[in-house]
Protein backbone atom coordinates (compact mmCIF):
# COMPACT_ATOMS: atom_id res chain seq x y z
CA UNK A 1 0.00 0.00 0.00
CA UNK A 2 1.40 3.35 -1.05
CA UNK A 3 1.88 5.78 1.82
CA UNK A 4 3.20 9.33 1.83
CA UNK A 5 3.49 10.99 5.23
CA UNK A 6 4.33 14.67 5.30
CA UNK A 7 5.64 16.55 8.32
CA UNK A 8 7.44 19.74 9.25
CA UNK A 9 4.69 22.26 8.73
CA UNK A 10 3.82 24.95 11.24
CA UNK A 11 3.36 28.64 11.78
CA UNK A 12 6.19 31.01 10.95
CA UNK A 13 6.62 34.74 10.53
CA UNK A 14 7.27 36.28 7.11
CA UNK A 15 10.91 35.85 6.20
CA UNK A 16 11.19 32.68 8.22
CA UNK A 17 12.07 29.14 7.14
CA UNK A 18 10.60 25.66 7.36
CA UNK A 19 11.75 22.26 6.15
CA UNK A 20 9.09 19.81 5.07
CA UNK A 21 9.68 16.06 4.93
CA UNK A 22 7.75 13.27 3.25
CA UNK A 23 8.42 9.66 4.14
CA UNK A 24 7.36 7.24 1.43
CA UNK A 25 6.54 3.54 1.63
CA UNK A 26 4.78 0.86 -0.38
CA UNK A 27 6.51 1.56 -3.69
CA UNK A 28 10.00 1.79 -5.16
CA UNK A 29 10.80 5.34 -4.13
CA UNK A 30 14.05 5.65 -6.08
CA UNK A 31 12.26 4.86 -9.34
CA UNK A 32 9.79 7.72 -9.14
CA UNK A 33 9.94 11.41 -9.87
CA UNK A 34 8.45 13.25 -6.90
CA UNK A 35 6.78 16.61 -6.44
CA UNK A 36 5.40 19.06 -3.92
CA UNK A 37 1.99 20.61 -4.43
CA UNK A 38 0.23 23.18 -2.26
CA UNK A 39 -3.32 24.36 -1.83
CA UNK A 40 -4.19 27.71 -0.31
CA UNK A 41 -7.52 28.21 1.48
CA UNK A 42 -10.32 28.56 -1.06
CA UNK A 43 -8.05 27.98 -4.05
CA UNK A 44 -7.18 25.11 -6.32
CA UNK A 45 -3.97 23.09 -6.01
CA UNK A 46 -0.74 24.63 -7.28
CA UNK A 47 2.40 22.81 -8.35
CA UNK A 48 5.45 23.90 -6.34
CA UNK A 49 8.48 21.80 -7.31
CA UNK A 50 9.58 18.45 -8.73
CA UNK A 51 12.68 16.29 -8.65
CA UNK A 52 13.81 13.41 -10.81
CA UNK A 53 14.33 9.94 -9.40
CA UNK A 54 18.11 10.30 -8.98
CA UNK A 55 18.02 14.01 -8.09
CA UNK A 56 19.73 14.98 -11.34
CA UNK A 57 16.97 17.42 -12.29
CA UNK A 58 14.89 19.81 -10.23
CA UNK A 59 12.09 22.13 -11.32
CA UNK A 60 10.39 25.03 -9.55
CA UNK A 61 7.38 27.21 -10.06
CA UNK A 62 8.12 30.87 -10.67
CA UNK A 63 6.60 31.75 -7.28
CA UNK A 64 9.19 29.78 -5.31
CA UNK A 65 12.31 29.85 -7.47
CA UNK A 66 15.24 31.09 -5.43
CA UNK A 67 13.45 30.56 -2.11
CA UNK A 68 12.56 26.84 -2.02
CA UNK A 69 14.79 23.81 -2.57
CA UNK A 70 13.50 20.32 -3.27
CA UNK A 71 15.72 17.35 -2.45
CA UNK A 72 15.49 13.66 -1.66
CA UNK A 73 17.36 10.92 0.16
CA UNK A 74 16.69 7.64 -1.61
CA UNK A 75 18.42 5.71 1.19
CA UNK A 76 15.75 6.98 3.57
CA UNK A 77 12.80 7.03 1.13
CA UNK A 78 12.33 10.66 2.05
CA UNK A 79 11.52 13.79 0.06
CA UNK A 80 12.28 17.27 1.39
CA UNK A 81 11.29 20.85 0.73
CA UNK A 82 13.45 23.56 2.28
CA UNK A 83 11.47 26.80 2.32
CA UNK A 84 13.27 30.07 3.01
CA UNK A 85 12.12 33.69 3.02
CA UNK A 86 8.53 32.58 3.45
CA UNK A 87 5.73 34.96 2.47
CA UNK A 88 2.10 35.09 3.60
CA UNK A 89 1.05 33.88 0.15
CA UNK A 90 2.97 30.65 0.79
CA UNK A 91 0.31 29.71 3.35
CA UNK A 92 -1.50 26.48 2.56
CA UNK A 93 -1.60 22.72 2.81
CA UNK A 94 1.53 21.20 1.32
CA UNK A 95 1.30 17.75 -0.24
CA UNK A 96 3.97 15.32 -1.30
CA UNK A 97 3.09 13.76 -4.66
CA UNK A 98 4.29 10.49 -6.16
CA UNK A 99 4.35 12.00 -9.62
CA UNK A 100 6.37 14.15 -12.01
CA UNK A 101 5.30 17.71 -12.68
CA UNK A 102 2.79 16.84 -15.41
CA UNK A 103 0.76 14.57 -13.10
CA UNK A 104 1.41 16.26 -9.76
CA UNK A 105 -2.00 17.97 -9.51
CA UNK A 106 -3.85 14.66 -9.57
CA UNK A 107 -4.99 14.09 -5.99
CA UNK A 108 -4.67 10.31 -6.26
CA UNK A 109 -0.89 10.73 -6.00
CA UNK A 110 -0.85 12.88 -2.85
CA UNK A 111 -0.21 12.25 0.82
CA UNK A 112 -2.38 13.76 3.55
CA UNK A 113 -0.54 17.07 3.69
CA UNK A 114 1.07 19.32 6.26
CA UNK A 115 -0.14 22.83 7.05
CA UNK A 116 2.12 25.84 6.55
CA UNK A 117 0.98 29.20 7.89
CA UNK A 118 3.00 32.35 7.31
CA UNK A 119 1.72 35.23 9.40
CA UNK A 120 2.97 38.02 11.59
Amino acid sequence: QVQLVESGGGMVQPGGSLRLSCVASGFTFNSHHMSWVRQAPGKGPEWVASISSASSDTYYSDYVTGRFTISRDNTKNTLYLQMNNLKPEDTGLYYCARAPRDDALQQQFWGRGTQVTVSS
